[in-house]
């Protein structure tokens, strides 16, 4: 049987309907943000999980972190070079389904061991989310409005972690944290039903009027080279990961820092973490559009943008961590939600442009591979790490994890470096090159 038989004939006329793009882009956002929500719902509930338990900020750090990072970002890989040849939205509807189901799992886990092993499961599922989605929405919507599209994509971030924080926070304070678990994974089920049976399989570069055969999808050989033969990949993956590295360190951590040296229950803390994930909308969408608005006449913007954003980061977040009043704190934390989210979407639309339509899917799992490895791997894990220590060998007691979340912190100052650099390759590393050279000198 050939690669082409799963995907579905259809009339190409309904590709090129606007209200069918925006259909499908609406549906395949809210996927993502059922995929933070079961993803991030894990912060909320954390010191619940800790104290039933008994384990560390260390172990927790690993199941928020490693446990989950290392298959989310290595079966990534293998799942979008099967979407660059086989139907997205069958990919999409069964690990959709896998993360959900795993995600109940956690609620009956009777042990950190099986509580890791449903994490694992969650993270192999979700690990099929975002490359099939990328790649069609970049057959959707041409590179003018792809920006803007990726933003709006990228939403699911902020909005599912938002829901996860409310839903979670009140359900663990009212019923406990394995029924938070329970209450979000099932509803995924229904979810994948309404993929599977509504989205249709555009055709490989449709967007630009280059079809592409689903065999001509270049193997993980070929593509890994030539993107990263890409300097200003080199350098905006890394800084991308380095944002995520602290995005990811310290988000986990939140609801918990709040809790220790505040004193504050899940429910309020996931009151004001759900309005706050708007100001995280702002950022997210605000930033693709800005770039959209402004890269039609230096892409350099795509990166300036997240570069400055990620640099202005920094004192909010330092302020929230730190300042003795926590409703102040998290009112400052809205600048912070906005900033700490505009270098998503500029991010994904740019390692979108660099490759071919036939790459569209690997491309964008080698992206979250790089950001998922060092941000969602390491981040949690170092944070913890550092929170342990501080709190055996200084005086700070339950503050040690908001200086730890300080120290992490730092990295978003070389991130925002990174993506200052990487704006001055860009323009060459673009299809088209040569026509940018004046831009370059």
């Amino acid at each position: 049987m050939s690669d082409n038989a799963n995907v579905e004939p259809s009339d190409d006329s309904v590709f090129e309907q606007k209200s069918y793009q925006w259909y499908v882009l609406t549906v395949l956002t809210i996927v993502y943000v059922f995929n933070f929500i079961d993803r991030n719902i894990l912060g909320i509930l954390g010191q619940s999980i800790k104290d039933d338990l008994g384990i560390s900020d260390t172990a927790f750090g690993f199941l928020g972190g490693i446990a989950f990072a290392i298959f989310y970002t290595f079966m990534g890989i293998p799942i979008a070079r099967l979407a660059d040849r086989k139907s997205r939205k069958v990919i999409l509807s069964i690990c959709l389904a896998i993360w959900s189901v795993m995600t109940a799992l956690c609620g009956i886990a009777q042990s950190f061991a099986h509580l890791v092993l449903c994490r694992i499961g969650v993270a192999v599922g979700e690990a099929g989310g975002s490359p099939p989605s990328h790649s069609i929405i970049s057959d959707l919507f041409p590179e003018k409005r792809r920006g803007t599209a990726l933003g709006i994509y990228a939403l699911g971030i902020p909005i599912g972690s938002a829901i996860g924080f409310l839903a979670g926070g009140w359900i663990n304070e009212i019923f406990g944290w394995r029924e938070a678990f329970l209450v979000v994974g099932i509803p995924g089920l229904f979810l994948a039903l309404l993929v599977y049976a509504t989205v249709k399989e555009p055709p490989r570069g449709f967007s630009e009027a280059q079809k592409q055969k689903d065999e001509d999808a270049p193997p993980l050989k070929e593509v890994l080279p030539y993107l990263w033969s890409k300097r200003s990949f080199r350098y905006m993956s890394i800084a991308g990961a380095l944002h995520a590295f602290v995005g990811n360190g310290v988000g986990l951590y939140i609801p918990m820092m709040f809790e220790r040296s505040h004193g504050l229950g899940t429910g309020e803390i996931g009151t004001w973490l759900f309005f706050l994930g708007f100001f995280g909308m702002i950022g997210t969408f605000g930033a693709g559009w800005l770039c959209d608005k402004t890269g039609h006449t230096d892409k350099r913007w795509y990166l300036w943008i997240p570069g400055v954003a990620t640099l202005l980061h920094v004192p909010f977040a330092i302020f929230t961590y730190l300042y003795h009043d926590p409703q102040i704190a998290l009112i400052v934390y809205a600048g912070a939600y906005v900033l700490g989210h505009a270098y998503l979407a500029p991010t994904f639309a740019m390692t979108q442009a660099l490759v071919s339509v036939r790459m569209r899917a690997l491309a964008a799992s080698i992206l979250l591979f790089i950001l998922n490895i060092i941000g969602l791997g390491l981040g949690p894990q170092i944070t913890g790490i550092l929170s342990d220590v501080l709190f055996e060998f200084t005086a700070l007691g339950p503050d040690a994890l908001r200086w730890a979340m300080v120290l992490v912190l730092t990295f978003n100052v070389i991130s925002a470096v990174l993506y200052i650099v990487a704006a001055k390759f860009l323009p060459n590393d673009l299809p088209g090159a040569k026509a940018n050279d004046a831009a370059v000198a």
